[in-house]
């Protein structure tokens, strides 16, 4: 597979990564893996494709420690990274993000556990603390660097002030912010990454499978599949962006390929330093989103998808409030 870089200093990583929360949180998404072995035997599948970057989070479940096992014998072949901040909660209360250095230093020191690795290569605060001053957290962050406990840092949903004053602190190699053909959001903050030498990582590049084709009613959904809540799989927004992702479908019988790898497509040959992370639990859609990078779009191709699917197009918000919340600070 094709490779680009990760930020103007990172390491070079496979311009399609594999996303890991699908194989650790068993409640967020109806088709996650269970399996301990299926989820090795999925991430093995990856690097045999030539996926080299592999995305995770201590917040995802099991999914450090799945990742960690499939990782055995193979950690030279991958570009980790993981991501910490959401604070262990009680059942019932509101997520809580906690930035403090005090914490950077045991969310890092447990990651590492749970991976069973001597580093990470790419560590994320996965939502800025508003509490806590980015300063103070990115500067623990640079610690772990200088420790060689971590190679490069990142921040995932931060605003580009916030990205600035961190990037001031310790070089930032990338952010991670939701982007795909339903969220295009990120396409505002590009000419800041650019500036400052950092790559944009795309999560949930085919807008939580909605764009792949996945779904035709609500009902398609497990009854406690996360997505139910999520407003854009909610009423009259589910069926106005089935009728978009049905026109990206159009699309792609022409060019003969699948709706998920023109979706796929679409954002790594019109941004060069993107990098979408896919999730999956399944081998063929794994195989399916590998062989996006295969997809050539003509200039032709691209007006068309922008046509069809331009900023703002989905219906409904990508998160619910309380989520929103914790984005962009």
């Amino acid at each position: 597979m094709e490779t680009r870089q990760l930020g103007r200093h990172g390491p070079r990583v496979s311009a399609i990564g594999f996303g890991a929360m699908s194989i650790g949180i068993a409640d967020t998404y109806s088709s996650s893996v269970r399996d301990d072995d299926a989820a090795v035997a999925l991430i093995h599948r990856a690097l045999d494709l030539g996926v080299t970057f592999i995305d995770t989070a201590d917040v995802y479940g099991v999914s450090e420690i799945q990742v960690g096992k499939a990782l055995k014998g193979r950690r030279d072949e991958v570009v980790l990274a993981t991501k910490f901040g959401f604070a262990n909660q009680p059942s019932g209360q509101a997520q809580r993000i906690d930035g403090s250095p005090a914490y950077v230093r045991r969310a890092c020191e447990s990651s590492l556990e749970r991976l069973g690795v001597d580093y990470i290569d790419l560590y994320y605060l996965h939502r800025v603390d508003p509490t806590v001053p980015i300063e103070e957290t990115v500067g623990a962050m640079g610690d772990l660097v200088r420790q060689g406990k971590v190679r490069h840092l990142g921040l995932s949903e931060p605003n580009p002030a916030t990205l600035r004053r961190a990037h001031q602190v310790h070089p930032i190699a990338a952010v991670q912010n939701e982007f795909s053909l339903w969220t295009r959001d990120p396409e505002d903050v590009l000419p800041t990454l650019r500036e400052l030498g950092i790559a944009l990582v795309a999560y949930s590049p085919l807008g939580r499978g909605f764009l792949a084709g996945r779904f035709r009613t609500p009902e398609d959904l497990g009854p406690d599949d996360w997505r139910r809540k999520n407003p854009r799989f909610q009423g009259e927004n589910f069926y106005k962006n089935l009728a978009l992702a049905d026109r990206i479908r159009e699309l792609a019988q022409e060019r003969r390929c699948t709706p998920a790898q023109l979706a796929l497509a679409w954002l790594i040959r019109r941004h060069d330093d993107v990098i979408p992370i896919p999730g999956t639990s399944s081998v063929s859609r794994l195989e399916e989103n590998a062989g996006a990078a295969e997809v050539r779009l003509t200039v032709e191709d691209l007006d068309r998808i922008e046509r069809i699917a331009p900023k703002g197009a989905a219906a409904g918000a990508r998160y619910d409030p309380a989520m929103l919340e914790l984005t962009n600070r």
